[in-house]
């Protein structure tokens, strides 16, 4: 059997893994077009998706590193001039940045470094000065122009987001430390040194306040040539890991088109444009590959506490999440005083493009793996239990599936019942059909709230293979409420020509009892 390569589950060295003779995806067709299209670019992705593995490509170009790239599109194709530039690297996330002084300590201490290894003098008491000075200093001792390279340049502001007050004053100050810094490379003596400038974060924040000096930087996030320029394509996950695949495969013993189509459910489906180009979790599909598992890797690295936070504080309807529909201006409006949740859900990639049309921009979960994740946290977070009892809504898409109504709602009750009565006091028919639909979704149900119908909204749809609830809540009512209004409505006629099974649901909540009342399936 054939060695085959391998995967550099994360490394973020573009030296690391060609010396190493790991899977590279030759992504610098688009570098070299970025470079030679222009000067001053911002690229915004989610968490672990490749941007520091750009920025390393990148600065092995401009380091003249030709022999790291035999066999690579851009040395057979790209006519690059293999000349070294002096690269200025610098990556936030090996900054101290939980006071002010920290972080300019530590710009301070990067910049020191960089000097240090080209020889040169960079000693000037303000850091922005200090910045300034590097800068025109490597340009006058090589006579080259400068690169400069910044990776995750917004950390020191998402990483005190959503954890109150005090934490959301020092992400301010750090904001202004990083707009008067980053403020230098608009200087006119210092433009006229430099060849080349990019930055990568997961956040875009408004001109007004990080970028309010960088009026020249283009933004590629949403750009349709670089839509794939981080993360894998179909065609590159068919050119580049099917043998992994069929390893896969044959230790599950299962077809290889049965593998890839389990990748695409739950890893592929972001897209970042609107051209519909689709890209998967590049970090989750080698994991899944190495350990030959479908397992939430991404998510599991990194949960979006801040996030979360967000929208409880602001009240955000969580069911709207997967259907929401919004002009452009949501990717542009980005401000730490007035953080908008839509547009946050979708630099961190939990929710992604699922339709443009005129000007309007349609979003759901971008794959398996980020919706029962997500929706799991968001339970745990809207609905929390005591011990066991957090485990219990595992049961319920089982229970459902079983048509097992009593034991469905059984557990139902018994996790409504958890929630210490002091935590929530309002219990109205949005917070019941809020926490329902988190439970049966978490579950790994498929679940829709609120689907659109010419007779109206119905409260949820629960989707099987071979089967469909039809479900409308009701709040000191009666179930049999919640029935005649499927039936009056025709909520059910929608469904019809499916050729599954059609099951009537109408549960009644009581708001004294904050708990099922009653409830009857037909």
């Amino acid at each position: 059997m054939a060695k085959l390569q391998k995967l550099p589950i994360g490394d973020a060295s573009f030296e690391s893994i060609r010396a190493g003779r790991c899977v590279y995806v030759d992504k610098t067709r688009h570098i070299f077009q970025l470079i030679d299209e222009g000067k001053y670019f911002f690229l915004s992705r989610p968490r672990r998706f490749g941007k520091s593995l750009t920025v390393s490509t990148i600065r092995c170009l401009f380091q003249g590193r030709k022999e790291l790239f035999d066999g690579l599109w851009i040395a057979e194709h790209g006519q690059w001039e293999w000349k070294p530039h002096p690269v200025v690297f610098m990556d936030f996330n090996g900054i101290s940045h939980d006071t002010q002084e920290n972080l300019k300590q530590g710009l301070r201490r990067m910049l020191a470094q960089t000097a240090a290894y080209y020889d040169v003098i960079s000693d000037a008491p303000l850091i922005k000065e200090q910045f300034k000075e590097l800068i025109l200093a490597l340009y006058h001792k090589t006579g080259t122009h400068v690169v400069i390279l910044i990776d995750e340049y917004d950390k020191p502001l998402i990483d005190h987001l959503g954890k109150g007050a005090t934490a959301l004053e020092i992400a301010k100050a750090n904001r202004d430390i990083l707009k008067y810094f980053l403020g230098v490379i608009k200087d006119g003596d210092v433009a006229a040194a430099l060849r080349f400038v990019f930055i990568t974060g997961v956040s875009k924040f408004s001109r007004v306040s990080i970028f309010s000096e960088l009026n020249n930087l283009e933004d590629i996030t949403m750009a349709e040539p670089y839509t794939d320029m981080l993360g894998y394509t179909q065609n590159e996950m068919e050119t580049y890991f099917r043998p992994f695949v069929k390893r896969f495969a044959e230790k599950k013993g299962l077809s290889e088109e049965h593998i890839m189509a389990e990748l695409a459910r739950h890893y592929d489906g972001y897209r970042f444009s609107e051209r519909d180009i689709r890209v998967y979790n590049p970090f989750s599909v080698l994991s899944a590959l190495k350990k030959k598992n479908f397992k939430n890797y991404w998510f599991e690295t990194g949960t979006p506490t801040f996030l979360v936070n967000l929208l409880k504080e602001s009240d955000y309807p969580v069911i709207k999440i997967e259907n929401l529909q919004l002009d452009e201006l949501i990717f542009s409006v980005y401000d730490i005083e007035h953080l908008q949740p839509e547009a946050l859900l979708f630099q961190t990639g939990y929710i992604t493009i699922k339709d443009v049309k005129d000007d309007i921009y349609s979003f759901h979960y971008p794959n398996q793996e980020v919706r029962i994740s997500f929706l799991k946290f968001l339970m745990f977070a809207y609905i929390p239990g005591n011990g066991s009892d957090r485990s219990l809504f595992l049961r319920l898409s089982a229970y459902l599936q079983q048509e097992d109504f009593d034991a469905f709602i059984e557990t139902v009750t018994a996790i409504f019942a958890s929630i210490p009565y002091t935590l929530e006091s309002k219990r109205d028919e949005a917070y019941f059909h809020t926490a329902f639909f988190l439970m049966v979704s978490a579950s790994g149900v498929n679940a829709h709230s609120e689907m659109l119908t010419c007779h109206g909204r119905i409260d949820l749809v629960m989707e099987f293979t071979d089967k469909i609830y039809i479900i409308e809540f009701k709040c000191d009512q009666s179930a049999e409420a919640g029935i005649c209004q499927i039936r009056a409505k025709g909520y059910d006629h929608k469904f019809k020509q499916s050729g599954k099974k059609i099951i009537l649901m109408g549960i009644n909540f009581d708001t004294e009892k904050r708990n099922v009342a009653d409830w009857k399936v037909v």
